[in-house]
């Protein structure tokens, strides 16, 4: 689902921008992109990133292994992009919604915890909705007080929605 989410923003810009190109086309605009993140939508610079091989450690760029110096300084420049709410979404929406996607995509140095908070607050942001700093909080210490992973899920419905 999440990596959909970022392919869906990259064939949408391709479209809108190129039409129709080979992949060999694509890693090439994909260069493009990362030479120029403040320029476009976050979902268009991380789907830029899977397209392109980190020379240091071989795995996707941003996406390789943990401690990779190139992959963690990649990782760190993504936030230069752009993020625009969806329409229709509370405002700070769509930081959220990247901020957990990138967490997921990239769960190097995260507690479990984390994690599973991370993934299961997917579908909710996706719908729209932004828990407050007090509903965050909340939904947080069901799992610190060793609340299972369905117990946090229906509470961040019952609490965010």
């Amino acid at each position: 689902m999440v990596d959909g989410l970022v392919e869906e923003g990259w064939r949408e810009f391709l479209r809108g921008e190129f039409g129709g190109l080979s992949a060999e086309e694509e890693r090439g605009v994909a260069e493009m992109v990362i030479d120029e993140l403040d320029r476009h939508l976050w979902r268009v610079v991380d789907a830029a990133y899977d397209r392109l091989v980190c020379g240091e450690c071989g795995g996707a760029l941003s996406r390789g292994a943990a401690g990779c110096a190139t992959c963690d300084r990649a990782h760190g420049y993504r936030y230069a992009a752009v993020e625009v709410d969806r329409p229709g979404v509370v405002p700070g929406n769509e930081h959220a919604l990247r901020v957990n996607v990138s967490v997921v995509r990239r769960p190097y140095g995260i507690s479990e915890k984390e994690l599973l908070a991370r993934r299961l607050s997917l579908p909710i942001l996706l719908e729209g909705h932004l828990p407050t700093i007090e509903q965050a909080q909340a939904a947080r210490a069901v799992l610190n007080k060793g609340g299972s992973a369905e117990e946090y899920a229906a509470f961040i419905y019952q609490e965010w929605s």
